[in-house]
């Protein structure tokens, strides 16, 4: 990590020079430390309620929402340059590292006490927050993969209760150009939901690459039965297309799957993962956490107004708009007692969910083992190579190209 540690402060040092950074903070007037300028890179329904939210629960802060359709590269380049860069910005947990090891990010306990987060929030999107033992992100909502099936060829009463079961049901029903599961098995977002059901990993918390471990092993050797009974070609187009069609009963996908099957006219069902059988672990996907981060020269300038910000968004009513205008799942416990969103079936069980997923790293090596986890399991599932060799080889690899990295 130091070599790129080194980069990312060299390209922040060299901004800071050429900008001026350090004297900025005394130049500010009264209105600039009361205008506060979000990026973010949402849709258009989600920025309208977040805007409107905002401009109710604290009218006396000017808050900015500009929506960045590169944001990630455009904070890379401009993050210490308080003329050019925001002072927050509203995205995914999972490149808090990027940031923190730029040291451009201010921790979110700067500015709201960790007790008030811990009994606010939903206590999953805390630990995706969470990087080198500080809280970076304050979690507005979160997202996560869900068991989706189509009631017009899988009744309630045949939803399977574990992955015996679903394979079972794969077996009876995978015939003729219908299939009873399909999921996009070679990609490393959806196959570690079966990985992390062994205890598995691609990679823990502290940065340890773990595709060569007996647990990740064990996973990928089971889940290849499951894989034979599905088509080989496994991108997202083809398996949301066979389970819109009718051609596929029941699918594993994102929340974003559900409101287009719904506008086809599908009666769909959502249910539990299923349960592993030899570990008594349900499938277990990912997390991705959606919130704020706050750069430090905002914080360190604007610490008011920001706070104000901050707080404001922790208030239920904008989770609950949030739930309202796009189906995701507010981060903040208190939404759950609202009526409509008690009630709104996709926000439920992602809520339910919660309790089964492991947030996605938000280490910057992550990068790399994406490619290399993508590589592996097309190797597995689409070349018929051992499992055992697959992953001792991905394993070496991931940790030489990161060691590159360091």
């Amino acid at each position: 990590m130091k070599k790129l540690t080194a980069l990312l402060l060299s390209i922040a040092i060299l901004t800071c020079i050429l900008c001026g950074c350090g004297a900025q903070g005394a130049s500010l007037t009264e209105e600039e430390k009361n205008t506060v300028v979000i990026w973010h890179d949402k849709e258009e329904a989600v920025s309208e309620a977040l805007s409107d939210e905002l401009k109710r629960l604290v009218p006396d802060v000017t808050v900015q929402l500009e929506y960045k359709s590169n944001l990630t590269e455009a904070l890379k380049m401009v993050g210490n340059d308080p003329k050019a860069a925001p002072d927050m910005y509203f995205f995914a947990h999972d490149k808090i590292g990027v940031y923190a090891e730029m040291g451009i990010l201010a921790p979110i306990t700067d500015l709201i006490d960790k007790e008030t987060l811990t009994a606010s929030c939903v206590d999953m999107t805390l630990d995706a927050a969470a990087y080198k033992g500080e809280l970076y992100q304050l979690p507005v909502y979160f997202e996560t993969l869900l068991f989706l099936y189509n009631r017009l060829y899988m009744p309630d009463e045949k939803v399977p209760g574990t992955t015996e079961e679903l394979y079972a049901y794969m077996e009876e029903k995978t015939r003729g150009g219908h299939y009873g599961f399909v999921e996009q098995h070679s990609t490393a977002y959806y196959s570690a939901g079966w990985i992390h059901g062994f205890g598995g990993c691609i990679m823990d918390e502290n940065g340890n690459v773990g595709l060569s471990s007996p647990e990740t092993v064990r996973a990928l050797e089971y889940h290849k039965k499951f894989v034979g009974l599905m088509p080989g070609e496994s991108e997202y187009a083809t398996v949301n297309t066979l389970f819109q069609e009718g051609k596929a009963h029941a699918t594993i996908g994102g929340p974003w799957l559900v409101s287009a099957s719904r506008a086809a006219g599908m009666d769909l069902g959502i249910a539990p993962m299923p349960v592993i059988d030899e570990t008594q672990i349900p499938i277990s996907p990912y997390m991705g956490v959606q919130g704020v981060q706050v750069l430090k020269f905002a914080a360190e300038n604007k610490t008011e107004a920001v706070k104000k910000v901050l707080y404001a968004l922790m208030q239920p009513e904008v989770g609950i708009s949030l739930a309202r205008v796009s189906g995701c799942a507010p981060a903040v416990e208190a939404c759950y007692e609202n009526d409509e969103v008690a009630s709104d079936d996709v926000v439920m069980a992602m809520r339910e969910m919660a309790e089964n997923t492991i947030p996605m790293p938000n280490r910057p090596e992550m990068d790399v083992m994406w490619t290399v986890a993508a590589d592996m399991l097309v190797n597995i599932n689409m070349s018929g190579q051992d499992v055992k060799e697959s992953c001792a080889a991905a394993q070496k690899n991931a940790e030489e190209l990161i060691k590159k990295m360091q």
